[in-house]
């Protein structure tokens, strides 16, 4: 019956589920685990959980390196959370806030049997919901039984984990004409993913010639520099750097991808941010929060430059895996237009991180 949700539809809501507080239910095979973030993890719920069996916190790798905990899973390491453990103490593991201030949370045991391939996938449905990297879990029998009994959403891993390995489709919602500083000539068209996540924005400059190289820019949200003027980075100035670009030639389309922090969410980037004030990198902020260097998607860009009827661009970046991502995708970058603006002596540092560690030409 089309009145009964699809398998990306059951996926959006167990990440609302998860950002609600709310646990889900994974299943492969005869195994299932009950898992809920533990940045939304209450007392209650905690105690819940353990009435159930034993609880297990589930970790990135990143962030398991930083408390020095054993991972025997290559990306994950499974923590065994103490039946004395209150949920400060869960909660101290996944978010690094107070790491200098109390560095040593173990003795941490890691376990190293079972299957680990469902708290992997809990662990990647809580990073698409922009929460901390964390889960707690604990085994569940009759999945099914308890999951109508308590009105919970199951996920079975066959059906979710290869969708949420896929670049959502995206469709053209509306369109319109849009006059702006950079160009009278302007028009912004809205595009929204079937998985329920955030819609995304081109920004059309002129009328560009669709059989000819366009003149573009892949650029992530950045509410801090786009909107507030942020000095510890230099979106801002590419913003609006690009856009005049594009108005003096007279063509370009601007790709607003919202994905903010590269890919973490503006919440984990302040959380990252007051890393930072401790001295940490802003690579090193990110690996401590549990995430990798980046996140982002960059295969929506490509999909809209293809809705829009575009196979060729002229990509104004600093960043070499977007041009490597354009092409593994199918449109190709015929000449990088360098980007350099916006230096300042508050993102100095940051900027030459970018250059060091994530190889951005600076």
């Amino acid at each position: 019956m089309s009145l009964m949700p699809t398998m990306l539809e059951r996926i959006a809501r167990a990440r609302m589920d998860l950002r609600m507080g709310l646990p889900v239910i994974l299943t492969t095979g005869e195994s299932a685990i009950l898992a809920i973030s533990v940045e939304s993890l209450s007392p209650e719920r905690l105690t819940d959980l353990r009435s159930l069996g034993p609880v297990t916190l589930a970790l990135t790798a990143r962030r398991a390196a930083t408390l020095k905990a054993r991972v025997y899973d290559n990306d994950i390491a499974r923590v065994t959370v103490p039946s004395d453990a209150g949920l400060a103490w869960v909660q101290a593991l996944a978010d690094p806030a107070d790491d200098l201030e109390t560095p040593m949370k173990g003795p941490l045991l890691s376990e190293r049997e079972g299957d680990a391939s469902l708290p992997r996938l809990a662990i990647a449905m809580v990073k698409s919901a922009r929460l901390l990297p964390a889960i707690a879990y604990v085994a569940l029998e009759n999945a099914g039984d308890f999951a109508l009994k308590h009105d919970l959403t199951l996920l079975p891993q066959s059906a979710a984990e290869p969708l949420l390995n896929t670049s959502s489709p995206l469709h053209p919602v509306a369109a319109a004409r849009l006059p702006m500083e950079a160009s009278e000539a302007g028009r912004l068209h809205i595009f929204r993913p079937e998985d329920g996540g955030e819609e995304h924005y081109a920004i059309e400059i002129g009328r560009p010639d669709r059989s000819q190289p366009v003149l573009a820019r892949l650029h992530s949200a950045c509410f801090t520099g786009d909107v507030l003027g942020s000095l510890k980075c230099d979106c801002g100035p590419q913003l609006r750097g690009a856009l005049s670009h594009m108005g003096q030639e007279g063509a370009g389309i601007l790709l607003y991808l919202n994905q903010e922090g590269r890919g973490i969410g503006l919440a984990n980037k302040m959380r990252a941010y007051s890393l930072q004030d401790q001295g940490f990198d802003t690579v090193e902020a990110n690996h401590r929060l549990g995430f990798e260097d980046d996140e982002r998607d960059f295969r929506l860009g490509a999909s809209i430059l293809r809705e829009l009827g575009f196979s060729s661009v002229r990509l104004m970046t600093n960043n070499p895996g977007k041009i490597a991502m354009m092409e593994k995708t199918g449109i190709s970058v015929v000449e990088r237009v360098p980007l350099k603006v916006g230096e300042n002596a508050f993102n100095r540092h940051y900027l030459a991180t970018k250059a060091a560690k994530s190889g951005h030409m600076l």
